[in-house]
């Protein structure tokens, strides 16, 4: 019997790229907003405007007014979902993901958190209840949520009963939140009040997962349990495997993967690329040797990513972040380098980057690009 042959190696490299193309981050596309967000499997979206230098830098040409109309219109919204984090998806995912994703956001809030333990003992089916009729009789604040509570549990601390509701149902953020260049409190409602439909039934993970796959792999199971908080991923993708491709990464792990997936060559030229704060490409893998270089990991530039900065991909891989600053009508864009850069890649940084405060900034009278240290920037 001739002995099966071994799952082909995939290296960093061709991982990056691999990645690249399926984040739309290899070559802008001109496609619809609500089939980017699709694709993407959702938009990291805790700091609201996040997702617009998320598609400016994967669309072209990208209208932010297209995105905040879907926003207004109910066709996307912005949910607790994968990693019990703020995403914007598009309606139909909301209706989907949540049902899957409820196990996360319910462990989160009883194992992860302190409002859990804080209630400890309370009937918290009761404070669902409560705070559903609140929520469904109109949006309201966790401020709100906490004034209104508290009076039925006087001896519980009313900041968690907030966080309760907020954790425990299925709720939006809801507009003006979200919309870009308006501001706005978190006012929370349910998914199903404020689209006027129900809920899927469908908690099986398998389609989430090949999703995944498709945005984001190759990919190890500890990769996918990374990207949603789920439990269980093993033996799921263990259930999937006969229709996958299976490789290995260099440290010998395997790696699942859709069979008609791109893997562009190694070599394919990666441009320049400004991404948020909070990008799931950055947080989708438990092994980011992929898109932040292992020599790269313990520097300044993760503090960066936890913080109000956001990240330059040059060649691919993190190697820079970035932040505006506004003064009168002048308007900078600062970058930190992580280490010294050749002069085409600073002439393409530049570029890139007035770009972007251009697009951010269309108003200011003056624009600057700055480079400056990475502790500074």
């Amino acid at each position: 019997m001739t002995p099966a042959a071994s799952p082909p190696t995939l290296d960093r490299r061709t991982l990056n790229r691999a990645l690249l193309a399926r984040q739309l981050l290899l070559r802008r596309e001109s496609r619809p907003v609500s089939d980017v967000v699709e694709h993407l499997v959702g938009l990291q979206a805790q700091a609201p405007g996040d997702p617009y230098v998320a598609l400016w830098s994967r669309v072209e040409p990208f209208d932010p007014e297209e995105l905040g109309r879907l926003i207004t219109e109910r066709r996307a919204l912005r949910a607790a979902l994968m990693r019990a984090t703020i995403h914007l998806v598009t309606d139909r995912d909301a209706l989907a993901l949540y049902p899957v994703m409820r196990p996360v956001l319910r462990r989160t809030f009883s194992s992860q958190s302190p409002f859990g333990r804080n209630l400890a003992g309370v009937d918290l089916d009761a404070v669902v209840a409560v705070g559903r009729a609140l929520i469904e009789e109109r949006p309201r604040t966790r401020a709100e949520l906490r004034a209104l509570l508290a009076p039925g549990w006087p001896d519980r601390d009313a900041g968690s009963l907030a966080q309760a509701v907020t954790y425990l149902l299925p709720v939006t953020q809801v507009p003006p939140r979200g919309v870009w260049k308006r501001a706005g409190q978190a006012k929370w409602a349910t998914i199903e009040s404020w689209l006027g439909r129900p809920l899927a039934t469908d908690q099986s993970p398998d389609q989430p997962i090949l999703r995944y796959l498709a945005a984001f792999g190759p990919a190890t199971a500890g990769d996918i349990r990374t990207w949603c908080g789920l439990t269980g991923i093993k033996e799921v993708v263990e259930r999937l495997q006969p229709g996958l491709r299976t490789y290995r990464d260099e440290e010998g792990r395997e790696l699942v993967d859709l069979p008609d997936a791109p893997l562009p060559d190694r070599d394919t030229p990666a441009p320049v690329r400004f991404l948020p704060v909070y990008d799931n490409v950055l947080l989708s893998h438990s092994d980011r040797s992929r898109i932040i270089r292992p020599e790269d990991r313990r520097r300044a530039v993760e503090a960066a990513y936890a913080g109000s900065f956001g990240t330059i991909l040059i060649d691919g891989f993190a190697r820079a972040a970035w932040r505006t600053a506004r003064r009168a009508d002048q308007a900078s864009i600062r970058i930190g380098l992580l280490d010294p850069l050749s002069e085409p890649d600073l002439d393409d940084v530049t570029k890139e980057g007035d770009r972007l405060l251009t697009f951010l900034e269309p108003h200011a009278e003056t624009r600057e690009v700055q480079f400056q240290a990475l502790s500074t920037a």
